[in-house]
C-alpha cells in the first residue's frame, strides 16, 4: 500500500471515529407523541403502565364528552377527536390482549418432551 492511499484511510477513520462521537453526545429524540420513559424492571411493569396509559385516556374522553353534554365545550371536533383516541388505544389494547392470550394456550398446548 503506498502511503496516500494509507493515509486516505487514516483520514476516513478519523472521520467515523469523530461522527461515531458525535452521534454518542446527541441525546436521542423521541417521535411526536411518544415520551421516552426508563426501562421497565419486568414485563408485568410495562404492561401496567400501558394499561394505565389506556385507562387515562378513557377518562380523558369521559371528560370531554360529558363537557360537551353539559355545554361547557362548544369544538364537538375535539370531543370527536378525543373519542377516536379513546376508541383506538382500546381496541390496540384488546387486540394485544388477545395476541397474548393466544400465544398463551400456544405454549401450554405444547407437548412436553
Amino acid at each position: 500500500m503506498s502511503d496516500a492511499s494509507i493515509t486516505n484511510v487514516m483520514a476516513i477513520r478519523a472521520q467515523v471515529i469523530a461522527r461515531s462521537r458525535a452521534l454518542q453526545e446527541v441525546q436521542p429524540s423521541a417521535p411526536p407523541g411518544v415520551t421516552p420513559s426508563a426501562p421497565a424492571g419486568s414485563f408485568s411493569d410495562t404492561l401496567n403502565a400501558v394499561v394505565a396509559k389506556v385507562n387515562a385516556t378513557q377518562e380523558q374522553e369521559d371528560v370531554a364528552t360529558e363537557a360537551y353534554e353539559r355545554g361547557e365545550t362548544t369544538d364537538i371536533a375535539t370531543v370527536a377527536l378525543i373519542q377516536n383516541r379513546a376508541s383506538v388505544t382500546f381496541e390496540a389494547t384488546l387486540q394485544v390482549r388477545n395476541k397474548l392470550l393466544s400465544a398463551y394456550k400456544d405454549i401450554m398446548n405444547m407437548p412436553l418432551g
